[in-house]
């Protein structure tokens, strides 16, 4: 049986599989519509991990669900790269110079 520390952890590696597709597609509103899910999620995971540890019998699970998570959000962030300096002119309320 999976202990419900463990589901958080499994339900954050959905929505960080699922934030990768999105950003596969191109889809940057839905990977932030799932980023916050993934906020809600972990805050949650806090507080359940709080009441009850993870058994030891299930620490590998996690590691290997943390792994993929942290492989997932790495390769986000790879393809979020090209969009870091629009995103930070947009922020500013630059516009971007065409040459």
């Amino acid at each position: 049986m999976t202990s419900s520390v463990l589901s958080y952890y499994e339900a954050i590696e959905k929505a960080s599989a699922d934030m990768l597709d999105a950003a596969r597609a191109g889809d940057w509103d839905q990977v932030v519509k799932l980023e916050g899910a993934c906020v809600l999620l972990i805050s949650q995971l806090k507080q359940a991990a709080r009441d009850t540890p993870v058994a030891q019998d299930e620490a590998r699970i996690k590691s290997r669900i943390m792994q993929r998570i942290l492989l997932n959000d790495a390769e986000v962030r790879h393809l979020a790269e090209p969009w870091l300096p629009d995103l930070h002119r947009l922020m500013q309320g630059q516009t971007k110079t065409l040459h």
